[in-house]
């Protein structure tokens, strides 16, 4: 009997958005697509979506450049692209207009992604079967998604009825979405052959995180149901709340004796040193260590591991008030192991009140708070639910589509109590189309719509951070939070403010004031000194560039050159600044 094939996908966006805050840079990209090539194990590759492409706006660099330059060598070689897609959410965290997801996917197709993972954190096919279309109309091949998540109402025929709606509706892939890791593996071996055997035409692709434990026995599962194409990671971001090893996956599947890929050893070493440089040299600043340890209590919560982190940190900034509270009753006060099993029990509490949302982003987020902040009310006297903002209450109304289950009584009573109207309504129709908008703006600008309108697009999705790109505010403002994380870093190491400070400046020249008089960055047109934003730490000279102006006593203007070059690490005098001579303006690393 001839052997199975199974094929694999490197998930290397979504290793880096579950283990931190950023993406890598373009020319990072580039460095590690060939080496991925060289694997000669991945039939598919994650580029991009999520949140890749508000992260390099965040960073001041351009998504589309980034997304064009790591499709490319993978469109060459015949290794298929995906994205990740939030169906009615697309790019972002928040509801987006018809026309503009519409237009992502003529933009996406374009840039050279060849799948799209559409899901919905409510699994509403309201909100993927349009973007199922539209992804059709592009050119793309739509993969429908199911959230999985483990509770009385998700079972394999829940998830198999929503598999067919999908499928009729064109879609020729089914994802199987587990961001928490906590699907069962055999609910999840049963739902594959539930669709499998009515649909054998059907590829399903399954993606599962780690951070429980649960993910090889479902991958071995899927995989003897059918399962075509799983997901995998490569170190030094593989394991801990991440994604299984292609390593441990390849040698799993071909021991039960499925026909899979062999492994190049030399490239996969490679590949890990390049993601490690990639992290060494700024990732690592903004990455949660915690994301890196497994933890069996995720199951008894159901969150994502990534939430790990940042729920303990909420969890810590109440915990002070929840003491106080305690102390001021005569309670004794928790300890965080305590306080945290409290949480994980009202998780468990308020989860099915609130109708079963899928705990993936960003119903997970909301469910999380609901149950933090009914910890603080109660140790304050207050009932539950008195603290939920409007984006809760939001998914409690239906605004962002059908709750798999009913919502407890006590909660449709406080909505009414509150004025609160529940909706049934197609969550679109509250989005009308936009982009005539941008279109004006831009032009009104003087800004290019870019290749294929995907400027355009960049700014009707992220329109906030768009506008802080443009500006330079973007780029300005990150370089500024890596020198306080690289700063944080080395005082965390047993430096002093000092000791960090002499470290930044090792290798660094001092550019120092020729004279006494007033710092300028800018000189206007008609040569009168002006006052102007400081230079961006991280900007580069080159020998003889003009570091900035010193107007002198006598109102003589004075160039002060960059020294040797470098990179500016760090502005000691602000515009306008009043400095004697031999005072320093800056320092300058030589390369």
């Amino acid at each position: 009997m001839e052997k199975r094939k199974i094929q694999f996908s490197l998930v290397y966006r979504d290793m880096f958005q579950s283990s931190g805050k950023f993406q890598p840079r373009k020319d990072q990209l580039e460095r590690i697509a060939p080496v991925i090539i060289k694997m000669g194990c991945f039939a598919r590759v994650e580029t991009n979506g999520g949140a890749f492409e508000q992260v390099n706006l965040l960073y001041g660099e351009n998504p589309n450049k980034a997304v064009r330059a790591f499709t490319k060598p993978f469109n060459e070689v015949g290794i298929k692209t995906h994205m990740l897609d939030r169906g009615l959410n697309a790019l972002r965290m928040f509801p987006v207009p018809a026309d503009v997801r519409r237009l992502m996917y003529k933009v996406k197709h374009a840039q050279g992604v060849d799948i799209t993972r559409i899901f919905c954190g409510l699994n509403d096919t309201r909100n993927i079967i349009p973007s199922i279309k539209y992804a059709l109309e592009a050119g793309m091949t739509p993969q429908a998604t199911l959230c999985i998540t483990t509770s009385p109402i998700h079972t394999a025929e829940y998830y198999a009825n929503i598999a067919e709606q999908l499928i009729a509706a064109g879609a020729p892939e089914i994802c199987l979405k587990d961001m928490a890791g906590i699907g069962q593996p055999a609910m999840l071996g049963k739902l594959v052959k539930m669709i499998k055997d009515k649909h054998p035409e059907i590829i399903i692709q399954y993606h599962g995180h780690s951070g429980p434990g649960l993910s090889m026995a479902s991958i071995l599962e899927v995989c003897k149901n059918g399962a075509d194409v799983i997901d995998t990671a490569i170190e030094p971001l593989s394991w801990g709340k991440v994604h299984p090893d292609i390593i441990s996956v390849q040698s799993m599947l071909k021991n039960y004796g499925f026909d899979v890929p062999e492994i190049n050893m030399d490239a996969y070493m490679e590949a890990r040193k390049l993601t490690q440089e990639f992290i060494d040299d700024f990732l690592g600043y903004f990455m949660n260590p915690a994301n890196k340890l497994m933890s069996s209590l995720l199951l008894g919560c159901g969150l994502p591991g990534g939430m790990m982190g940042s729920m303990m940190a909420d969890l810590k900034g109440v915990m002070d008030a929840i003491n106080n509270n305690r102390k001021n009753k005569g309670e004794e006060p928790l300890s965080e192991d305590a306080l945290l099993v409290r949480l994980f029990n009202e998780v468990a509490y308020v989860w099915p009140r609130v109708g079963y949302p899928p705990l993936v982003t960003p119903f997970s987020q909301y469910v999380k708070n609901i149950a933090l902040m009914n910890l603080l009310t109660e140790s304050m006297g207050k009932p539950r639910y008195t603290m939920m903002d409007d984006s809760i209450w939001g998914m409690i109304l239906g605004k962002s589509g059908k709750l798999p289950g009913e919502v407890a009584p006590e909660i449709i009573e406080l909505a009414k109590e509150k004025g609160f109207e529940f909706t049934t309504a197609d969550p679109q129709s509250n989005y009308p189309d936009d982009l005539p908008r941008f279109i004006e703006e831009m032009k009104k600008n003087g800004w290019e719509r870019g290749e294929d309108d995907e400027e355009l697009f960049e700014f009707a999705m992220h329109e906030s951070q768009y506008r802080d790109y443009k500006s330079g505010i973007a780029k300005e403002r990150f370089l500024k939070d890596l020198q306080a994380a690289k700063d944080k870093e080395l005082q965390k190491k047993g430096m002093s403010l000092a000791d960090v400070a002499a470290y930044k400046h090792a290798e660094s020249d001092a550019i120092t004031a020729p004279d006494s008089g007033t710092v300028m960055w800018e000189v206007n047109g008609d040569g009168e000194c002006v006052p102007s934003i400081d230079p961006m730490v991280g900007k580069e000279y080159k020998e003889g560039d003009r570091f900035c102006y010193l107007q002198n006593q006598f109102g003589q203007t004075v160039e002060v050159p960059a020294a040797l070059g470098g990179k500016l690490v760090e502005v000691c005098a602000k515009q306008g600044s009043k400095v004697r001579k031999g005072d320093v303006i800056g320092f300058i690393r030589r390369k």
